[in-house]
């Protein structure tokens, strides 16, 4: 049986328009986050919260585990921010749900 919901996603190409939407929503995600940290975010914090963009970005599901379990461990504020940004956590819902 040939059911096209078991075969896996294809991973875009660069250039490619879902590609770039899924570039521009993590931008625009995390650049919203970024304006409500405001002065909070200390240089270790902004690092943490460019390690978690990078890995969202390249849909690298074992890196952006990694990096969330580090804020939580690390930067409990953190973590309270990013579990309640609606945006940023649309994003990592959605590559949980792609299996990513």
């Amino acid at each position: 049986m040939d059911d096209e919901r078991t075969k896996p996603l294809s991973r875009p190409t660069p250039g490619d328009a879902s590609h770039d939407a899924h570039e521009e929503r993590v931008r625009a995600a995390f650049d919203d986050l970024g304006a409500k940290l405001g002065d909070r975010a200390t240089p270790e914090t902004r690092a943490s919260v460019e390690s978690l963009r990078a890995a969202t970005l390249d849909k690298d599901a074992a890196r952006l585990r990694a990096q969330l379990d580090d804020v939580k461990e690390k930067h409990g504020w953190l973590w309270e921010e990013l579990t309640t940004h609606p945006r940023v956590t649309a994003l990592v819902n959605e590559l949980a749900l792609m299996g990513l």
